[in-house]
């Protein structure tokens, strides 16, 4: 009778590698997606960093500009006062009557004889006169006391008649600025009327 010996198992390192390969795919997906997050997380960082110096650029422009704006106008006011001190200064208004459908052409102003404004409008300026607006027409220097102002208007009805109208008025200057508000309409005749007033 043989008697064989059991020879000690060997496991075929192939036949190993496939039956736990299943195992290890998994962790390897798990693995290789982790990697690659990490590879693109500092690209995202690197662009993120950026996009938000644009932004903080951005803000920084604003506010230079917004700096920019305003010392414009306090270099402007400054200006003015320096032109047109407020012993001497003389503003001129000019406004269209509420509703009235006077077509403005022009503008002829004269303060003491001499002529200080012709202004002729544009279609712009005309609407934004209809809408309330005011218009700036005239700063400058005058001394105190009485003085003579001197407004012509020409313009057009709303059925193309041209119309035109010339008026003077007095007014007095004191130490504080002079403001002076000229308002015109077409007048329910028809024609051009101009009032004048303090403001």
């Amino acid at each position: 009778m043989r008697v064989f010996a059991r020879r000690p198992c060997h496991t075929d390192p192939i036949h190993e590698r496939s039956r736990v390969s299943p195992l290890i795919a998994p962790m390897l997906s798990i693995v290789s997606v982790f990697a690659i997050a990490c590879a693109v997380c500092p690209l995202a960082s690197a662009v993120e960093p950026s996009a938000k110096a644009m932004q903080s650029l951005d803000e920084q422009v604003q506010e230079i500009k917004s700096d920019v704006l305003g010392i414009g106008a306090e270099l402007s006011n400054l200006e003015e006062k320096l032109l047109y001190p407020s012993t001497t200064q003389v503003a001129l208004f000019v406004s269209l009557e509420k509703g009235d459908s006077l077509e403005l052409d022009s503008v002829h102003i004269s303060i003491d004889g001499k002529n200080v404004v012709d202004h002729i409008y544009s279609f712009k300026e005309l609407e934004a006169l209809r809408k309330g607006g005011v218009q700036r027409i005239y700063t400058g220097n005058v001394r105190t006391g009485k003085h003579q102002l001197d407004v012509s208007v020409a313009g057009r009805t709303t059925g193309g008649r041209d119309v035109s109208h010339s008026q003077t008025f007095a007014f007095e200057k004191h130490v504080d600025p002079k403001l002076v508000g000229i308002s015109l309409g077409g007048g329910a005749t028809g024609d051009a009327t101009i009032g004048v007033g303090d403001w």
